[in-house]
């Protein structure tokens, strides 16, 4: 039985619900662009079968930040996946600030040890800095999956250095959720050549 991955890319294409910028470039274009891989790097292999929240750059989900966030959510547990993957990217006025970060809804739990892998394997292939995993038990997306759900923050849009990186290599960012996810169920990589 394959392992059902929900794949939320975070945001919407514009107006309800739309994300962060920073130099000109939008979140929710780096949150489709990883998803979409993600979803690829997946689909090949028959261990896993994935879903996306936004399957075309203009899927819009919702009517209101609330609306969008709870129908990924119905998503996901109408289809009964295994886990939850919210993609997003950070941003803070202060432009040094920068980094890798994960957000679950508590400690010592799958979402917790799967998240400590996601972000540890984003790091070590895109060279982000590691900041950790933290617990956000109020965030919707989060509060309301009935499976374990990790939000992943890729990197600080507004810091040029990660900004750049995820703009020049977002298949990286993506193959690194999915060897994390890899890593956390203890499954070999397919082609230990990546």
């Amino acid at each position: 039985m394959a392992i059902k991955i929900y794949i939320d890319q975070g945001h919407n294409p514009e107006g309800i619900n739309a994300g962060a910028e920073g130099f000109g470039i939008r979140e929710q274009d780096i949150t489709y662009q990883v998803g979409h891989f993600l979803f690829d790097i997946l689909s090949e292999d028959y261990r896993f079968t994935a879903r996306l929240s936004r399957p075309t750059p203009q899927t819009t989900l919702g009517y209101s930040n609330t609306s969008s966030l709870k129908e990924r959510v119905t998503q996901a547990n109408t289809w009964k996946a295994d886990y939850f993957i919210s993609i997003h990217v950070n941003a803070s006025e202060n432009p040094d600030i920068n980094g890798t970060e994960a957000y679950v809804s508590s400690t010592n739990s799958a979402a917790w040890y799967l998240a400590q892998n996601i972000v540890s394997e984003i790091v070590r292939r895109t060279s982000t800095k590691y900041n950790g995993v933290f617990t956000r038990p109020s965030l919707y997306v989060l509060k309301n999956t009935k499976m374990p759900a990790v939000l992943v923050e890729l990197g600080y849009i507004t810091n040029y250095e990660d900004n750049q990186r995820m703009i020049d290599n977002p298949y990286q960012f993506a193959y690194g959720i999915y060897v994390g996810i890899l890593n956390y169920l203890e499954l070999p990589q397919k082609n230990t050549d990546l």
